[in-house]
């Protein structure tokens, strides 16, 4: 629907409510008769701004996809994707299952190995706040971007007490330490 077409239709249904805030039981045949014509032009305005046809189904990702009366919002499409879903459910994965664990005569309590993903190895740069370890640039996946990143951390105009490279996968362990961590107190005067 283009912008006249909008306007035209938006004027035609505004004249059609003020007709029927003015209507009462003692309303004129021809006060009726213009009401119908106008309630006939706001139609055919109407008819003119759809440009597709009425949605076959409720869907709102396929209006005019298959029907399929069993389904509550009528859509084949969607319903078969919620039938397979239910189906996986069933049968404890579907077809991405392997013959071993096909074979297995009870499911894992914890799973199997291919169902859980793949460990993220990264390398995270830390420095030495004076209290903690905190994280200090983005976590890296390439060990030697991250030694370079620490080495260009330590040669900054305001370079940290310390600087550490921890290594993650699947649990944290700590590679290189670069300084000396000594614990700051923060209060002035020690705390006196």
């Amino acid at each position: 629907m283009n912008h006249a077409q909008l306007n035209a239709l938006g004027r035609a249904l505004r004249l059609v409510g003020e007709h029927g805030e003015a209507l009462g039981a003692d309303t004129p045949d021809s006060r009726l008769h213009e009401i119908k014509a106008d309630l006939r032009r706001a139609l055919d305005l109407l008819d003119e701004s759809v440009a597709a046809g009425a949605p076959s189904t409720r869907c709102p990702e396929h209006p005019q996809g298959p029907v399929d009366e069993s389904a509550p919002d009528l859509c084949l499409l969607c319903e078969t994707r919620r039938r397979a879903a239910r189906r996986s459910e069933y049968h404890g994965g579907g077809r991405e299952r392997t013959e071993a664990a096909a074979a297995a005569t009870a499911p894992s309590r914890y799973g199997v190995r291919a169902d859980r993903p793949q460990p993220q190895q990264r390398w995270l740069p830390e420095a030495w706040n004076g209290q903690e370890w905190q994280l200090c640039g983005t976590p890296r996946r390439d060990k030697r971007e991250a030694e370079a990143y620490l080495a260009a951390q330590r040669r900054s105009s305001r370079p940290a007490m310390a600087y550490r490279l921890v290594h993650e996968f699947t649990d944290y362990e700590v590679l290189r330490v670069w300084g000396t961590p000594l614990r700051v107190d923060i209060e002035p005067l020690g705390n006196l």
